[in-house]
């Protein structure tokens, strides 16, 4: 039996009162012992954009988009007042459920596309049937899961 997707609700009506404090700058490449440390505090619901009506929240399930850096259990921000265009990462709903591909324009057709090289998804045409819900713009990951 196939279950209807769950609706996604807006998160504008979120508290912004909870900030975070910024301890420093966390060197990706050769530290530098001169660092400036930041006594700045940030709003992960402002950095985020979490406080506009059309931002969604989608909690990643499987495989299909490693590639693209996104990983089961991830979470990602969604919009959807952007419009989709090729490249981008989408949320789209097929065949009654959400999924989320890469949107690849070919010839004029667009396409859903996952992203995982060790893995074979077909892609699905983006017509009549598919509606691209909203674009991803941003991800969070738990390393600890």
């Amino acid at each position: 039996m196939l279950l209807p997707p769950m609706q996604p609700v807006p998160i504008a009506a979120v508290s912004s009162g909870l900030r975070l404090r910024i301890i420093g700058a966390a060197g990706a490449g050769f530290p530098s012992p001169a660092q400036d440390w930041a006594d700045d505090a940030i709003s992960l619901i402002e950095l985020l954009r979490l406080d506009r009506a059309a931002s969604f929240v989608f909690r990643i399930s499987g495989s299909s988009m490693i590639d693209a850096g996104l990983h089961d259990n991830d979470v990602v921000v969604v919009d959807r007042d952007v419009t989709p265009s090729n490249g981008h990462i989408v949320i789209a709903i097929v065949e009654g459920g959400f999924v989320v591909r890469q949107l690849a324009v070919r010839q004029g057709v667009p396409f859903l596309e996952a992203r995982n090289s060790r893995m074979s998804y077909a892609a699905t045409v983006a017509d009549d049937a598919v509606e691209v819900w909203g674009v991803v713009r941003a991800s969070v990951r738990d390393y600890q899961r």
